[in-house]
């Protein structure tokens, strides 16, 4: 037991030490979430020893609200991935939360065929269904986590004093600005008049380059929608040729940098993007951290899930060693012919 506490307590301590040092490393969100879980189990294990109640409760819970719990997310996503396709199309991305509740459901039944008829099966088809759920496990870990942190790092404290607020470009309708952009535009003309409110003189640095279906660069666009809303033209600095996010923190810091050397600033995106707009703005060497602009609800799911999977690709690698490695395990276990290596 005592072992169980120190690689927990000091999971929790090195995530303490990860975020203090740079809030935008989403190892810190992933030690922490473990640790805090980590904490959570042992502290219902002690409680349970010492009270009939709580004991009785973590039963209900483990065997009756996480998994119907888990059954529920499974077909609100599906549900919510019929709404996606209606209001948004058959793109595979608008699919996403109907393919991932589609794919929980299935874990669920192959969790469900190994309990209860694991003994009749092969090895082989015993150890296909274990890794698949093991995987399903560790990916599903890192998305709770994603979840978590990512909702945690938006309710950081904003900087008191700003110099700049970059707003984050997306995709036009013609010369327009649609919805989604809207609104972190509109985040952005928040946060711009309480600076200015304060005293302080501080600009919008609209950044998006012209997309090859896009008639004129998003940053365009979404000036001339600051100053449609009011906002002198001479607050308003233009960053119109980047055309990805890593590219958007990029070449904004390089007009901030021409600037001015030493600055403060944010950067606004869509709550659902921010957390990931942070990790590139890091990757940038800029020092900025996130404000998130709100988005519909039945989008949110299909959009984390997106997000979620972009995150991942950024750590492959890792994420490739922990695959080969539960293969591994589960392959000394089972294939016969591996105890002779």
């Amino acid at each position: 037991m005592y072992i169980y506490i120190l690689i927990i307590l000091a999971s929790f301590l090195y995530g303490i030490f990860l975020f203090l040092k740079d809030s935008r490393n989403f190892f810190a969100g992933i030690l922490l979430t473990f640790g805090s879980l980590g904490f959570l189990f042992l502290l219902v294990m002690y409680l349970s020893d010492r009270f009939d109640t709580i004991r009785l409760l973590s039963i209900f819970a483990v065997y009756a609200v996480i998994p119907l719990s888990i059954i529920g997310i499974g077909f609100f996503l599906i549900k919510n991935g019929y709404i996606m396709k209606h209001k948004e199309g058959r793109r595979l991305a608008n699919l996403l939360s109907l393919i991932l509740g589609v794919n929980i459901l299935l874990i669920v039944s192959l969790s469900l065929l190994l309990i209860f008829h694991g003994s009749k099966l092969n090895t082989y088809a015993y150890a296909t269904i274990l890794t698949i759920i093991l995987l399903a496990i560790y990916f599903g870990f890192l998305f709770f986590s994603y979840l978590v942190y990512s909702y945690a790092y938006q309710m950081l404290p904003v900087n008191k004093n700003l110099d700049y607020v970059i707003v984050l470009g997306s995709g036009l309708i013609g010369d327009k600005v649609p919805p989604l952009l809207k609104s972190r535009l509109d985040k952005g003309i928040e946060i711009y008049s309480q600076q200015l409110s304060k005293g302080n003189h501080t600009k919008i640095v609209v950044s998006g380059g012209q997309g090859s279906d896009e008639i004129i660069p998003e940053a365009v666009a979404m000036k001339k929608y600051l100053v449609s809303q009011d906002i002198p033209e001479l607050d308003i600095l233009v960053e119109d040729k980047s055309t990805t996010t890593y590219e958007n923190m990029k070449f904004s810091k390089s007009i901030m940098d021409n600037i001015s050397k030493s600055f403060s600033c944010i950067f606004v995106s869509n709550n659902y993007h921010v957390f990931r707009a942070s990790i590139y703005a890091r990757k940038a060497g800029l020092k900025a951290n996130g404000v998130g602009a709100p988005t519909a609800f039945y989008f949110l799911p299909s959009a984390l899930i997106r997000e979620y999977i972009a995150i991942i690709m950024l750590y492959k690698k890792i994420n490739l060693l922990v695959i080969a490695f539960i293969l591994l395990i589960v392959s000394y276990s089972f294939v016969p012919f591996l105890y002779t290596l």
